[in-house]
């Protein structure tokens, strides 16, 4: 029986999984992220040869963060500084000959929301809050590519925002005002000198009115269907934290309808998810 293989490779830790041909998974691995490019290379392939399990391998899926060539399969992902302009496609595909396809974490996570839908939407924005912030469209099914197939930012939007510590807003891509400095896992930390699960109910609601102000202009200025939040400072702000967005997100629009927003229901294995769905279906 051919198997299938997704990696999420991450900044912290690598997860991998095994699956059939319908999706079910066989097995599954997770192991600290490696700073070094060599021990992080010959990581990834020491899973994919355990989860394989000595079957043939049909092919492999992978989400890594940005920036990289979805095309050509090179990667730069910020995460891991030593990791530039690798060829990971090319190297992937000669050892384990089978087709190998890599994208963005956040489209990866934002296919696999798509696919694991019931009723599938005509638009779907993932978004993740996590230690950044990041997101991915699917329209009609097919990855949303910009121009030149760039990965759109949304999280380096400008908002009306509130903030108690306005001097302490500051994105790490260099701009002053970006979204991504209010309401991710790091910009949480430097604002309020904390991690988000350690927020008092006045500073969840700052975080929550300005990721609402975001939702606003995604909404306007994409109408997706349905807009998916994941990542651990979604998942760990909870149904409260989305529903007062939402009302922040509700009350400011005015031309166009406003979406239905829902937290993941894959957790955090959306990412792992979605890679093993490229595998099964290529990437466009």
């Amino acid at each position: 029986m051919a198997v299938y293989i997704g990696l999420d490779i991450g900044g912290t830790k690598f997860m991998a999984a095994a699956s059939d041909a319908q999706g079910a998974i066989l097995r599954r691995a997770k192991a600290p992220a490696p700073l070094a490019l060599d021990e992080g290379q010959g990581l990834l392939k020491a899973m994919t040869y355990d989860l394989a399990a000595g079957e043939e391998i049909a092919a492999i899926g992978a989400a890594i963060g940005g920036p990289l060539n979805w095309r050509t399969g090179a990667v730069s992902p910020l995460h891991q500084p030593e990791w530039r302009s690798v060829p990971l496609k090319a190297e992937m595909e000669k050892i384990f000959h089978c087709p190998f396809y890599v994208d963005v974490d956040t489209n990866v996570a934002a296919f696999g929301e798509y696919q694991s839908c019931e009723d599938q939407p005509g638009r779907l924005l993932y978004i993740t809050l996590s230690t950044g912030m990041g997101g991915g469209l699917v329209v009609a099914g097919r990855i949303y590519r910009g121009m030149g197939g760039e990965h759109p930012e949304i999280a380096h939007q400008s908002i009306h925002y509130r903030c108690a510590h306005p001097e302490r807003v500051a994105c790490e891509c260099g701009a002053p005002d970006c979204l991504e400095a209010l309401v991710s896992g790091n910009g949480i930390r430097r604002v309020y000198g904390k991690p988000a699960e350690d927020l008092a109910p006045v500073e969840w609601d700052e975080v929550a009115y300005n990721l609402g102000q975001g939702l606003r202009n995604l909404a306007t200025i994409y109408l997706p269907d349905e807009i998916v939040l994941g990542g651990g400072v979604a998942l760990g702000g909870g149904e409260e934290f989305i529903d007062r967005a939402v009302e922040v997100m509700e009350a400011h629009l005015r031309l166009v309808p406003a979406p239905h927003v829902r937290l993941s229901r894959l957790g955090y294995d959306t990412a792992l998810v979605g890679a093993l769905w490229i595998a099964r279906l290529g990437l466009e």
